[in-house]
């Protein structure tokens, strides 16, 4: 008994010490979408987004701007879950 109290506790505390991640893909009813589609293939997949968020940010080398990129933001409700897309410029390169 007491062996086995122990072996679940280390094992909830080797869980709980892993950290999280975004994840790489995730699902839109049947049709799995992974960072690298373009915006395209995403609203093929999931259809249009409950909102969108479009920001101008600075291309850095160093302390220097460059110039800038667009980052979007998509978010997608339902009553399973939320979740957001972050693409820069046409690509998607994050999954929240």
């Amino acid at each position: 008994m007491k062996l086995t109290s122990l072996i679940a506790l280390l094992t909830l505390l080797i869980f709980c010490s892993l950290p999280t991640f975004a994840a790489d893909s995730t699902r839109c009813g049947s049709k799995v979408v992974t960072v690298g589609m373009t915006q395209d293939e995403i609203l093929e997949h999931c259809g249009e987004p409950t909102s969108r968020e479009v920001e101008e940010q600075p291309v850095r080398a160093g302390s220097v701007v460059t110039g800038t990129t667009t980052r979007e933001r998509w978010t997608y409700e339902s009553y399973a879950a939320t979740r957001v897309f972050v693409f820069d410029q046409d690509r998607l390169v994050s999954i929240e």
